[in-house]
């Protein structure tokens, strides 16, 4: 189908172009600080507290979010926000926005230089726009609805690999201990049926990542609508499937994922039929 016509914003310019400006900006306060996160500690001045087990937040996060806050008010004043740190805000038009403003927080924390700018844009929950920005390496990985999926100006297809022996399989853990045993669980019945396993500490880039067939699956146990909205449309533009762990089709609101090509996910579901893991899905 041809691609989606999206909505202008108030000055006239399309949301594509709109969107790429505040993906962009959230980086230009991203990067000139992830240097010093590899400082010692009493040399930082990144303000780091906790959201919860393992789940943080800086001062940085916020920041990003406001630059790309402040962009989309003054061009979409009437649409939808959904933002991880700030919440949301309903709108009139149909239009929502899901916002995260660094994935990949704990990585950043740590001094890891691999995280992303997460933005998508719904239409009555249909995903129209997404994209990741990953600010260390400029890739910007995009995808309009009906026009493929893309890593700057490079189209991006799911791998061809055919089988789970030869497959990479990129995950995560999560914040909930319960799940992420039971991730291990099954990826300990599996091994050594794949050629490797990788966790990200961003989901955002995993789901990139199977997207542009750097990893064969990527799955997850545990995420928010913003973590996973832009990386949906992503797959699938690049020609793979995303379900949820019973094998739906996902959604934002999913709360897990498998994304894959679809061979490799029917032999992944397929392989980890009645899991306890599998079966951990509550939504």
């Amino acid at each position: 189908m041809p691609a989606t016509v999206l909505p202008e914003a108030n000055d006239g310019r399309g949301a594509y172009e709109v969107a790429e400006q505040a993906v962009r900006a959230a980086a230009a306060v991203i990067t000139p600080r992830v240097a010093e996160m590899s400082l010692p500690l009493d040399q930082r001045n990144v303000v780091v507290s906790k959201k919860g087990r393992n789940n943080l937040v800086t001062d940085v996060d916020h920041s990003s979010e406001a630059a790309i806050l402040s962009i989309l008010n003054r061009a979409f004043p009437h649409d939808a926000l959904l933002a991880e740190e700030s919440g949301g805000r309903d709108g009139t038009t149909g239009y929502s926005w899901h916002i995260d403003p660094i994935d990949g927080t704990r990585n950043f924390a740590s001094g890891i230089p691999h995280i992303a700018v997460n933005l998508a844009l719904t239409y009555n929950r249909r995903i129209l726009l997404g994209m990741t920005y990953d600010p260390i390496r400029d890739e910007l990985f995009h995808a309009i609805e009906g026009g493929g999926a893309f890593i700057n100006d490079q189209q991006i297809r799911v791998s061809e690999t055919s089988t789970l022996p030869e497959s990479m399989f990129g995950m995560d853990m999560g914040y909930v201990d319960d799940k992420a045993k039971l991730l291990l669980d099954m990826l300990h019945g599996m091994w050594p049926g794949m050629q490797s396993i990788r966790m990200m500490g961003s989901a955002a880039l995993g789901v990139a990542y199977a997207a542009a067939g750097r990893f064969e699956i990527y799955a997850h146990h545990h995420v928010q609508p913003w973590d996973i909205a832009p990386g949906l449309l992503l797959v699938r533009e690049a020609g793979g499937v995303v379900t949820d762990l019973r094998g739906n089709p996902a959604v934002p609101e999913s709360g897990c994922l498998v994304a894959a090509s679809p061979t490799i996910h029917r032999a992944f579901m397929e392989a980890t039929e009645g899991t306890a893991w599998r079966l951990s899905q509550t939504t």
